[in-house]
């Protein structure tokens, strides 16, 4: 497809001196990767941004134009190439999927500066610390946020709504204490408690109800789908927790 397109398009785009348009930015880096040469043309005032969207009838910038037909926006040039546009509704894994690719690079990481090897018991059990005290993170940054999305399908947040309030910082305290090595009756404890509430409360929702949530399991906002991510979440929880218990 990109071989039968023409090589020039104009771009005009909002270049003020306290705001550059990211998405004009966006669009230039997007022309130029699929081989444009690029007229770069920019509005370097509220005025001259205003006459620009009255001028040619649009409501936003920037504008391209590919052998003078107009494309319209950044994702409407998206579309003309034939490219994937964000829909920030979406339903993704990606969260939650990245947070654990990076609590085990970290735990991974950690094992070998202190064990030598990045293949430990040590590591396995940071993993699980580090995941939750990232998951508490996303959930006290907001934690109105999550206690709304929480309450709507754990089981004892939604008997007693004070439950939603203290599962973040159990699962935080839980976390550290884990990467201490310190309490670890107490850190087995609480991962015991919630996990297993957290995992009857997702297989009630999901796969008794049939009902589609999106999970807080990383905070207010997400649009991480409630389901079998979620469950392993607690799961993991439950089985480290048994684990430690069993070390002991």
């Amino acid at each position: 497809m990109d071989a039968q397109l023409p090589r020039t398009a104009r771009l005009v785009r909002m270049a003020l001196p306290d705001h550059v348009c990211p998405w004009g930015l966006r669009a230039r880096h997007l022309l130029q990767s699929k081989g444009y040469d690029v007229d770069d043309v920019l509005l370097t005032s509220r005025e001259a941004v205003d006459a620009f969207k009255a001028e040619q009838g649009v409501k936003t910038t920037p504008q391209i134009w590919i052998a003078g037909q107009r494309v319209g926006g950044h994702d409407d040039l998206r579309r003309w190439l034939g490219l994937s546009v964000h829909d920030p509704k979406a339903l993704t894994y990606r969260p939650v999927i990245t947070l654990f690719a990076m609590a085990a690079a970290m735990s991974l990481a950690i094992s070998m500066a202190v064990r030598g090897t990045p293949f430990t018991i040590e590591a396995g059990i940071w993993f699980v610390g580090m995941a939750m005290c990232l998951l508490a993170f996303l959930k006290l940054k907001d934690i109105e946020g999550f206690v709304t999305g929480f309450i709507g399908y754990d089981l004892l947040a939604r008997a007693w709504l004070p439950y939603a309030y203290v599962y973040a910082w159990a699962e935080a305290t839980s976390g550290v204490l884990m990467l201490s090595g310190q309490l670890v009756w107490l850190a087995s404890g609480l991962a015991l408690f919630i996990g297993g509430i957290g995992a009857a409360s997702v297989i009630k929702a999901v796969y008794i109800d049939k009902r589609a949530l999106t999970c807080a399991c990383v905070g207010a906002g997400s649009n991480v789908p409630l389901g079998f991510v979620s469950l392993l979440e607690n799961l993991m929880m439950l089985s480290m927790g048994l684990f430690m218990l069993m070390m002991q």
